[in-house]
């Protein structure tokens, strides 16, 4: 009888040592039950050819297509000394060239005859201006392949799986061939009652689908059934953290009746929005019970979080508590700091002469600070006597002690580890509420797999009174003399009262210099990606010296001293700086309303929700806002349509989903699922919305009938194999 390797045994027992080396290096790949869940890619059909046209998106990458011979030469050079094999392939609509040198070409030549038909595999280059595969490994199919490439591709089917350039994608196949038996052993996560109930395949079936199918339908209802699997125990995963969140204590904080909040709401210039009330409402309701709350706020760029977190920490602070907001940098610290003191005026001097008598004290604390300010701020903490602190990851430290803290304010999740969350939690005398707030607008179902541990309120109306911003691309390399305008239109904003941003993708000091600018997406023939990205510190000066000459220019970048950062950032908001010329580190919370304008040069470096983010800078004010997008990039580039995507929509949510769809799904949930072994494979965010919505309610049922998964073993098991011990203290510690 034939051994039938265990799901959890290693792949050199199956494989041999070799073939089991290169799958863990480069394919991550290291037991029987990895390499079943090593989902083929896409399917070629016997019959068919792989459109050659999409390859250019994937330059560098390595890529398996099926295609015919359409003709072969040989050119010999060097005095007949070095022969090279040039090989034409075609899917009936394009071509693509492939390359063999020197004693590589033997075989080729007498393999890949005009007409013949083969998988190749390989890394997509560019030479003379043309996409080719220079020595690629080959694989020959029907008639003219060998006996055991038949065996291989028996299927209508051939499953073309993710490979590397060590392993190509049929080898990938024989290895799963190898492994395809212990399928049947599977252990199937999914509670029975929900399987049959949705009419979804058993998990042995779906693999052997997924594999060998047979028909398009067998590898339809197989994905069907592997998305639920990614979905439902990724959202039970979450569910539990919701539950295990409920079943802990805090100390419920109502706001007293005319207290601080009351004064606050008192003195505001304005009317809360519609949104901001609605958002605030929610919030005060979670913070009225007995454990902790756990809210994602996200909203439009400029739709008033800032506002809405304030009134939340007065409400703590009127209920005898304190509420600390946690920023990513000093820049946005100080920022906060600036903003939220006034905001609140002579509410926020509380025990000062001139203070009110219902204020409190609200202290900034930064790991710049000097002793004497640090002591006094650590001294109000701890006697209470500031009801509100905001600082960077200098609150997280051992020596800040609290009175009684009440609330956390997250300002821009991503940016902070779960351990920094916690480590801040666990300084209040039971856990103190949570509020997180992300500016970067995120679709639904990204808020729910991603965030989908807190419950979301979304702001999507911007407050009165905030101007429209328009937005065009400036294609500087077909037409200079945009980009001449560009600057002229700078100066008329500045001889209108008004500032303006330069924002660049680099510093471009020395240690910049060493890292090299990032590729630009799919412009591989575009000369523009050869150059290194625009840098804050030339740019400044050509700008001083050039187009923007007798205008002050000022400069801020992340490598500047603390203390260089704050003082540029406060002549920029007091009007002393005409220009402000940086990096990304302007992107979220800076706020000076008497900027208009904003240029972003080599604009295409930066992703969609990046620029939106950017852009929200300007027009906060009563006069309307304009940002230019600086690009070299050709017309018909992809990166040209991402920007013309971001001129034409200042929906956040709408670019969010654009974003996404043209960024891999890994680069946005990797980052947030920090410590998930098994990302999303067959899941894809966007496209799978309805499943996304169905598992989570279907985890929540199953959460809430049975905590512990107690009689769901092989559920329990497959939330282990998701959660590595990182990730399970991870969701612990929330």
């Amino acid at each position: 009888m034939e051994h039938v390797p265990a799901l959890d045994e290693p792949l050199k027992k199956s494989l041999g040592p070799a073939t089991a080396k290169v799958l863990a290096e480069n394919l991550d790949l290291h037991t029987v039950g990895d390499l079943l869940h090593h989902y083929p890619r896409r399917y070629a059909e016997r019959g068919e050819l792989t459109p050659l046209a999409e390859l250019g998106e994937q330059l560098d990458e390595h890529v398996t297509v099926v295609a015919q011979v359409a003709d072969a030469r040989v050119h010999t050079f060097n005095g007949g000394r070095g022969r090279r094999l040039e090989v034409t392939i075609t899917d009936g609509y394009g071509r693509l060239q492939l390359v063999f040198f020197g004693s590589g070409v033997h075989k080729p030549q007498k393999d890949l005859l005009p007409g013949s038909r083969a998988m190749f595999a390989g890394k997509v280059g560019m030479f003379n201006r043309r996409l080719q595969l220079s020595h690629p490994a080959y694989e020959l199919l029907g008639a003219d392949a060998g006996a055991s490439a038949v065996d291989a591709f028996a299927n209508q089917l051939i499953p073309i799986y993710p490979a590397c350039a060590k392993l190509e994608s049929w080898k990938i196949t024989k290895a799963v061939d190898a492994v395809l038996p212990s399928a049947r052993d599977a252990a199937d996560p999914l509670p029975p009652a929900l399987r049959e109930g949705r009419g979804l395949l058993t998990l042995p079936d779906a693999l052997l689908k997924v594999h060998r199918p047979r028909t398009k339908a067998d590898i339809a209802q197989a994905r069907d059934r592997l998305k639920w699997d990614e979905a439902f125990v990724l959202q039970v995963a979450l569910a539990r953290r919701r539950y295990a969140d409920t079943q802990l204590p805090a100390v419920p904080r109502e706001p007293a009746p005319d207290g601080l909040l009351d004064a606050f709401d008192a003195k505001l210039p304005f009317t809360l929005t519609e949104g901001q009330q609605q958002v605030s409402r929610e919030i005060f309701d979670d913070l009225a019970t007995a454990h902790p709350m756990h809210r994602l706020l996200q909203g439009e760029v400029g739709s008033g979080k800032t506002m809405v977190a304030l009134r939340a920490m007065l409400a703590v602070v009127d209920s005898g508590g304190q509420a600390a907001m946690l920023a990513p940098t000093e820049v946005l610290a100080q920022q906060h700091h600036r903003s939220v003191t006034e905001m609140m005026g002579e509410l926020a001097e509380g025990g000062m002469l001139g203070g009110s008598e219902r204020g409190t004290k609200v202290v900034l604390l930064t790991g710049s600070m000097g002793a004497a300010a640090r002591r006094q701020a650590l001294l109000d903490l701890v006697t209470g006597e500031a009801g509100i602190v905001i600082g960077t990851h200098a609150l997280i430290e051992d020596k800040v002690q609290f009175h009684d803290l009440g609330l956390v304010v997250v300002d821009e999740q991503h940016r902070f580890g779960v351990e920094q969350r916690d480590a801040l939690r666990s300084k209040g005398k039971q856990p103190p509420h949570l509020l997180v707030m992300t500016a970067t607008p995120i679709p639904r179902t990204v808020a729910m797999t991603v965030f989908g541990d807190l419950e979301t309120s979304v702001l999507d109306q911007l407050p009165a009174g905030r101007s429209p911003i328009a937005t065009h691309v400036v294609p500087a390399k077909d037409k200079p003399h945009f980009l001449a305008r560009a600057w002229e239109r700078v100066r008329e904003e500045v001889a209108n009262g008004h500032q303006a941003y330069v924002v660049c993708p680099r510093i471009g000091d020395e240690e910049d210099e060493k890292k090299g600018g990032k590729k630009a997406a799919g412009s591989a023939e575009d000369e523009a990606e050869k150059r290194p990205p625009l840098a804050v510190l030339e740019t400044a000066d050509g700008l001083r010296a050039g187009p923007l000459a007798g205008l002050v220019v000022e400069v801020l970048h992340g490598r500047m001293d603390p203390a260089d950062k704050d003082e540029v950032m406060r002549r920029f908001a007091a009007g002393e700086v005409h220009v402000l010329v940086a990096t990304t580190v302007i992107e979220v919370g800076v706020n000076v309303p008497n900027s208009t304008v904003m240029v972003i040069m080599d604009a295409d470096r930066f992703g969609v929700s990046q620029l939106h983010q950017l852009r929200g800078r300007v027009g906060r004010g009563s006069a309307p806002g304009l940002c230019l997008l600086v690009s070299e990039m050709p017309e018909a580039s992809p990166a040209r349509a991402r920007l013309a995507a971001v001129a034409a929509t200042l929906d956040g949510f709408e670019l969010s989903r654009i974003d996404l769809e043209q960024r891999r799904e890994g680069d946005v949930l990797g980052q947030a699922q920090s410590g998930v072994r098994s990302s999303l494979r067959m899941l894809a965010v966007i496209e799978d919305e309805e499943i996304i919505a169905q598992a989570r309610e279907e985890a929540a049922r199953t959460v809430a009938a049975d905590p512990e998964l107690a009689h769901l073993p092989a559920l329990r098991t497959a939330l282990d194999a998701l959660l590595d011990a990182e990730r399970e203290q991870y969701l612990e510690k929330g």
